[in-house]
């Protein structure tokens, strides 16, 4: 593992820093798109006034912060792998390059002693899971590594009454960030009640020093919903994943390569309107976290 001289220099001295995956710029979203939105989640995290940490394995090394080349060369690479827990031992003794995921990024933020991580949204359990069993590593990942988690809830094309039975059967806390609902990636609602919020960047964070002081092993969720001029209609939404996941089973799409998949039908489906959101929820979770770290 390599930490970035500003990350390790601001680790040091306690200071904020924020983790970032960067699955959305190896299998998220297309380039130059990718690139472009990687830079703006580092901007605003910085105009939070804290460090931004994108991590992800180059060569064979887990990098913990990337340079502007760095993400550059990232955003194109050709042999670029998605990367969970799993992965990364194999990703380092073959010398591979690639994007971590929620679970991935979680796990090496923990080994380098960041706590507090931006996402778009957390993979879950999946529609239809109890014929396929795909459930996301990403809430195992959450039960076992104490890294909170800003998002935007879970993914649109996911089963979400069941991703949060999930996450509670697992001793996950999810907290709405000035909301009392679920948010659904995508969509600001979901129609699923959250029991907790906070709605300051200083509550979250004494949420946060209570759970640690805890130590309790198990992250945290703080569930921040998209920006309301970028929010989708949950019905236009629901009728557009119907049809991605239609899709998807016809072409017999499966594992690793459904998330990447629906998520491009959708934004085809949406005309764009997906992207857009996906774009607006991801910087606006940047700018949440940084603010948090640097409370806490």
């Amino acid at each position: 593992m390599e930490i970035a001289p500003e990350v390790a220099a601001t680790l040091k001295d306690n200071g904020p820093v924020v983790a970032l995956e960067s699955t959305l710029i190896t299998h998220g979203l297309p380039y130059p798109d990718n690139l472009k939105i990687a830079t703006q989640m580092e901007g605003a995290v910085r105009e939070s006034g804290a460090v931004p940490a994108t991590i992800a394995v180059i060569g064979g090394t887990i990098r913990i912060g990337l340079n502007k080349e760095e993400l550059a060369a990232l955003s194109q690479s050709p042999e670029r792998v998605k990367l969970s827990r799993r992965d990364l031992s194999f990703a380092m003794s073959q010398k591979q390059t690639g994007g971590t995921t929620v679970a991935g990024t979680m796990f090496c933020a923990a080994k380098a002693g960041i706590r507090a991580f931006a996402t778009g949204g957390i993979g879950g359990v999946h529609r239809e899971a109890d014929v396929t069993g795909d459930i996301s590593a990403d809430l195992i990942e959450l039960s076992r590594t104490p890294v909170a988690v800003v998002c935007s809830g879970a993914k649109s094309i996911l089963d979400l009454p069941r991703t949060l039975e999930h996450l509670e059967t697992l001793g996950v806390p999810v907290v709405g960030y000035q909301t009392e609902e679920f948010p659904a990636f995508h969509c600001r609602t979901s129609g699923l009640p959250l029991d907790q919020t906070c709605q300051t960047p200083q509550e979250a964070a004494a949420l946060i020093r209570a759970h640690m002081d805890l130590k309790i092993k198990s992250g945290l969720l703080i569930a921040n919903p998209v920006p309301p001029e970028a929010a989708m209609e949950e019905t236009a939404m629901e009728h557009a994943v119907s049809e991605a996941l239609m899709t998807a089973r016809k072409q017999g799409i499966k594992g690793k390569a459904v998330t990447p998949f629906l998520l491009r039908e959708l934004a085809e489906t949406s005309k764009g309107q997906s992207l857009t959101a996906n774009k607006a929820l991801l910087v606006h979770n940047a700018l949440v976290a940084g603010q948090i770290a640097r409370a806490l």
